[in-house]
């Protein structure tokens, strides 16, 4: 399936998604987190979330769909589309961010399954790139709960998307 068509089918769920909006916030077990739908209240960072990763949407108690993997150049795109079709001002999360949702207790993936459900045990793209090797961007691995900073631009990582609140 093409990208663009993909992406359409990722972000075009603007109506469902708006709908949520209304729901009351509740607060999760974690007191670093308020969920509200699809969208998750960082209070130690002082970040929204989005609930699910980019291929998947929020159906009201799990992420559901194909998470699609995407290079820092279609990340561009996806971003554009989310800020058309979601509200303003999403990105991809800096390393200190997505390294502040990791749970090192959590058995893979090292992430709370009841706040991010349905997240792959897998490497997700931060927007930062490693100024120790300039040719890579920095990533953090939901496997491992590790920070690696090895992956080319030109890679497929999956991404989570965040804005300021």
């Amino acid at each position: 399936m093409h990208i663009l068509h993909k992406l359409k089918i990722i972000l075009g769920l603007t109506g469902f998604l708006l709908c949520s909006f209304l729901i009351t916030p509740s607060f999760a077990k974690n007191s670093q987190f308020i969920t509200k739908d699809h969208i998750v209240i960082d209070l130690t960072s002082g970040v929204e979330w989005l609930r699910c990763s980019v291929g998947q949407r929020w159906n009201g108690s799990n992420c559901t769909g194909e998470i699609i993997k995407l290079n820092q150049e279609l990340v561009e795109q996806a971003i554009e589309q989310a800020n058309q079709q979601l509200g303003r001002n999403w990105r991809l999360p800096t390393r200190k961010e997505l390294e502040g949702i990791v749970c090192h207790s959590c058995s893979p993936p090292k992430i709370d399954s009841t706040i991010f459900p349905d997240t792959p045990a897998e490497p997700f793209w931060t927007g930062e790139q490693n100024q120790y090797s300039p040719r890579h961007i920095w990533s953090v691995n939901f496997f491992t709960g590790h920070t690696y900073g090895r992956f080319m631009p030109f890679q497929d990582l999956v991404i989570r998307l965040v804005r300021e609140r």
